[in-house]
């Protein structure tokens, strides 16, 4: 992967921003006189202020009409649709193989919209996710339909959308350092970690760091329980983490770095179990249901599976144009996907891998997360702004609901029980939590009955 932060390129989020509506914002529709006439830059001010105010947007408002970012569109010289299309026109994927977007263009076509599997339920400008590089956005967790985990600057928060509260669970701009003694553990910690990527399951969190950092924790417990450093290779970005209940029994976590290796430790004593090594970066690793084979993909145009224990190739899967920064599982154990830059998400069986089950292509920008519903009915992906879609895999992925907002993708998260859909957005105007709740068949009555 590109070892660039988000403030190291020009083509992100500041060349398309929602915060541009304020250049083209039109003073004619305020009339003369009063306080415009006493003095024009408090007007201008105060008009601003009204515009950025933070303001929550509850279903009930979405449903008469109000934006769901809380963007005032009639206050503006610039509708809705044809900021969308100037976005879509404007915005600049980033391509580590030139053109790979224009030549996925060519060959996919785009699934049908026409899903509505998961409704607008809220979205909470308190929250304000960041993003640290342009490329790694798994930096979203939810551990239930209430709990939320997130990065915001230096901080890990928790955000509870049940009693709408906000607090800090690890503050990495200063020093952090562990309160228990485990082998391999760095007692001295780290100051001023720049967290790359996150992971949140169950009572675990670890944060991974821009210099190969990981640091983990229980959330049942004070303080922080481990740090270590993977590697101290010029470049050791963390790129991906998961945790999952291991083959053995017990929790472990898997880290994927760009020094070539993945690492996989267990969640008790924080020993380093295995350490598998590849030809290149690896951008992203999941884990298969039965914990048999890694999904593996980075800085190459194929992806691979590989023997959990041995650490061996079993097989490639060939197709993608670019580089791929995501993957996942179907809970089924036959079914997994890679995200990649060239904007396209391909469905893989592993079965028969010699050609994707799926290939489905993205509106404006790479795949950069994927996750499947725990019921394995949807496939929720991500792009790097703007547009999140769930697919339908009843449907053998031919159905979409297609989420509209504009910003960049901090992260998307099922909660466990998938009835909760969050999409963190970044935006220096409208950075925000969005929420959205699964649609159920059955109305109030049905269940009273």
């Amino acid at each position: 992967m590109s070892d660039y932060r988000l403030g190291d390129i020009n083509y992100m989020a500041e060349d398309g921003e929602v915060a541009e509506f304020f250049d083209d914002f039109d003073d004619d529709n305020y009339p003369a006189g009063g306080a415009a006439a006493a003095g024009g830059a408090d007007m201008e001010a105060d008009a601003y202020d009204m515009l950025t105010r933070v303001t929550d947007t509850s279903a009930a408002q979405a449903r008469r009409g109000q934006d769901i970012q809380g963007i005032p569109w009639d206050r503006l010289n610039i509708t809705r649709d044809k900021y969308r299309l100037t976005r879509l026109e404007q915005y600049k994927n980033y391509e580590n193989i030139p053109l790979s977007g224009e030549a996925a263009d060519k060959k996919c076509k785009q699934m049908a919209k026409g899903g509505n599997y998961y409704q607008f339920f809220h979205n909470t400008r308190l929250v304000k996710p960041t993003i640290l590089h342009f490329q790694l956005r798994n930096l979203v967790w939810a551990t239930s339909k209430h709990d939320v985990y997130l990065m915001s600057n230096y901080s890990v928060m928790h955000w509870s959308s049940l009693s709408s509260n906000l607090s800090e669970v690890i503050n990495f701009s200063g020093h952090v350092a562990p309160t228990e003694k485990h082998a391999g553990s760095l007692l001295e910690g780290f100051t001023q970690t720049q967290i790359s990527t996150l992971a949140v399951k169950d009572n675990f969190l670890v944060a991974g760091g821009f210099q190969g950092e990981l640091t983990c924790k229980r959330l049942d417990k004070k303080g922080v329980t481990f740090c270590t450093r993977t590697t101290y290779d010029e470049n050791a970005i963390t790129n991906a983490i998961e945790i999952y209940d291991s083959l053995r029994g017990g929790i472990n976590f898997m880290a994927s770095n760009n020094d070539s290796g993945i690492r996989e430790y267990d969640m008790e004593k924080f020993q380093l179990l295995n350490h598998f090594r590849f030809p290149w970066p690896v951008n992203h690793t999941s884990i298969s249901p039965d914990r048999r084979l890694i999904a593996v993909v980075g800085d190459n145009l194929d992806g691979l599976l590989v023997d959990s224990q041995s650490g061996k190739t079993v097989c490639t899967v060939v197709g993608h144009l670019d580089y791929s920064f995501a993957s996942a599982w179907h809970p089924d154990g036959h079914i997994f996907a890679t995200g990649n830059q060239d904007k396209t998400c391909r469905v893989w069986d592993i079965r028969n891998v010699s050609s994707p089950v799926a290939t489905l292509k993205g509106n404006l920008g790479a795949v950069r997360s994927i996750r499947f519903s725990s019921d394995g009915q949807f496939m929720v992906v991500a792009e790097p702004a703007d547009f999140v879609h769930v697919y339908s895999t009843k449907t053998d992925y031919t159905r979409r609901q297609e989420i509209d907002f504009f910003g960049e993708i901090s992260g998307v998260a099922l909660s466990p029980d998938d009835e909760s859909l969050y999409i963190g957005i970044w935006d220096r105007t409208y950075a925000s939590l969005l929420q959205y709740n699964r649609r159920h068949t059955y109305g109030y009555l049905d269940s009273y009955l």
